[in-house]
């Protein structure tokens, strides 16, 4: 509660130590200097400062250092301190406290502030542990053994986090995954895998500072039979906060327009906003004002991004006959992985858009169709291929996000669909439009609502044929609109306006699976 402003700089970081304990003791029972309490919160309020001020936002307010009298900084017998990261109290601050990215690099920066002052009272080199590995691939060779690669990632605010060697952890079925397997280099071949199971693999980096946090989880399944693999894309790694509204009057996180996506999980949210009235005053804590917000949610785990859904997407192709690889969008778009390879390729899109940051001035992340994943749908286009696309903003993020008209051109040319709405459903049902692809008498639902396994799908696209080459194969039951279309041609490409894997039946989504690979075994 530091303060509320309506300018474009965040109220920013407080730092607060005690330079005496609880009987004005000034030095520790080991005979420290209690001085030292200054000398951390110094360390972890620039730590931060810095590192927010490079990597989001140049003009972070960096507060005040106090010497305070707060029990929670003279009772420690440790070095100890307060630390005020942000006002929540202020709007432009909660834009940032509510991005799992920032919360993740913040974090960070605390953990490297604890390491830096320990590393100077006790006099010891320290190492930073590493990020998490990017560039991940898993495919099979012929004699059904898994072959993993990926990159290490550099962190430009910490040039000792260099990755030395990596952890390999794997998982059978869904099963949890094993206590990994150490080694050397930026590769590993597994044991020949036993037909018909399916394995996951996900991978941590580490050096002498520790083990980074583990990378997307990629599947691979081997099955004894003629028929071709699948490639499983990844290019659903967005995590963000809700959408907001700010006018002169207005002010506030929109979870109707977008809820966000958290990492994995969200333990912290209460409910969505219901004041938003900027001016509207706290009476007490039953009548907060601005920013108070429904508590229907406490307590509740909301799921977000997984960073698992290549497993989800792999069942239904095994349940199909096909036995499926796969990889990062980054392993395709740096071309580390030729995508050409393979006669069926499964883009999971997910919930991912083209997403400011807290401030506008940031880089726009989590773009569904980077130019360069285009460049690389355009070349699979152009061969005897078959490319099934599905995401909640494939239509939005190429049409209303960004308003390139390169980005339409490729929509209605190359992927042969163009947008009509976003926000199609509330209810997630969908019925067949094509008999030929699903009967007509089947019908199943996404999930759009609360589910404690599956993500909120709060704004499915509609989207519709760009020409006569292509097809309407699945609508909305609730009005009707198209939901799916397919086309037939040198390469047959099937698009989805919503996510495969928040089909809530394990049935449908087998079902639809099988139809998208029997529609591409078609004859021309």
């Amino acid at each position: 509660d530091a303060g509320f402003t309506r300018n474009d700089t965040v109220v920013g970081t407080l730092s607060i130590f005690r330079s005496d304990g609880y009987n004005s003791e000034t030095i520790f029972p080991d005979s420290m200097s209690r001085l030292a309490n200054r000398d951390f919160a110094d360390i972890l309020q620039s730590q931060i400062v810095d590192d927010i001020r490079i990597k989001y936002d140049p003009a972070w307010n960096r507060r005040w250092l106090w010497d305070r009298s707060y029990s929670e900084a003279y009772r420690p017998n440790v070095p100890a301190a307060l630390l005020e990261l942000l006002s929540h109290q202020n709007f432009l601050d909660m834009k940032f406290g509510l991005d799992p990215d920032f919360r993740f690099h913040s974090s960070r920066s605390i953990y490297k502030a604890m390491l830096r002052f320990l590393a100077t009272q006790y006099q010891f080199e320290y190492q930073v542990q590493p990020l998490p590995v990017s560039h991940f691939q898993a495919t099979l060779n012929k004699n059904g053994q898994a072959l993993l690669k990926w990159k290490p990632t550099e962190d430009p605010l910490e040039e000792t986090a260099k990755a030395e060697q990596y952890i390999v952890y794997t998982r059978r079925a869904d099963n949890a995954f094993d206590n990994g397997v150490l080694v050397e280099s930026a590769e590993f071949r597994t044991d020949q895998l036993e037909p018909g199971e399916i394995y996951s693999f996900k991978i941590s980096a580490v050096n002498g500072g520790g083990e980074s946090f583990p990378s997307e989880i990629l599947a691979v399944c081997y099955l004894d039979n003629e028929n071709s693999q699948v490639l499983i894309v990844n290019g659903f790694d967005r995590v963000s906060a809700p959408a907001t509204l700010e006018t002169d009057k207005y002010l506030g996180f929109m979870n109707i327009w977008d809820q966000g996506v958290p990492d994995k999980y969200d333990l912290d949210f209460t409910g969505d906003q219901y004041d938003l009235l900027a001016a509207s005053p706290w009476l007490d804590d039953d009548a907060p004002g601005h920013g108070a917000s429904n508590a229907d949610y406490e307590t509740t785990i909301i799921p977000g991004n997984t960073f698992d859904f290549p497993f989800v997407h792999g069942e239904s192709v095994k349940a199909a006959g096909h036995s499926f690889v796969s990889t990062s969008d980054e392993a395709v778009m740096d071309s580390d992985l030729d995508i050409t390879q393979y006669k069926y390729v499964d883009l999971i899109l997910g919930e991912e858009k083209t997403t400011d940051g807290p401030k506008p001035r940031l880089e726009k992340r989590f773009q569904a169709f980077p130019k360069q994943l285009q460049a690389e749908l355009r070349r699979y286009c152009s061969t005897n291929g078959n490319l099934l696309i599905t995401g909640a903003y494939v239509g939005t993020d190429l049409f209303e996000s960004r308003k390139d008209f390169r980005d339409v051109e490729f929509a209605q040319d190359v992927l042969k669909y163009k947008f009509r709405t976003d926000h199609a459903v509330n209810s997630g049902g969908v019925i067949s439009a094509d008999s030929t692809f699903i009967p007509v008498t089947e019908d199943f639902k996404f999930n759009t609502v609360y589910h404690p396994e599956l993500y909120t799908v709060e704004s499915s696209d509609a989207i519709e044929p760009a020409d006569t080459s292509a097809t309407t194969i699945l609508r909305y039951a609730e009005n009707n609109t198209s939901a799916a279309v397919a086309h037939q041609g040198t390469t047959d490409i099937i698009i989805f306006g919503f996510p495969f894997e928040t089909i809530i039946s394990t049935e449908h989504r087998d079902q639809v699976m099988s139809a998208v690979l029997e529609y591409f075994d078609r004859p021309d």
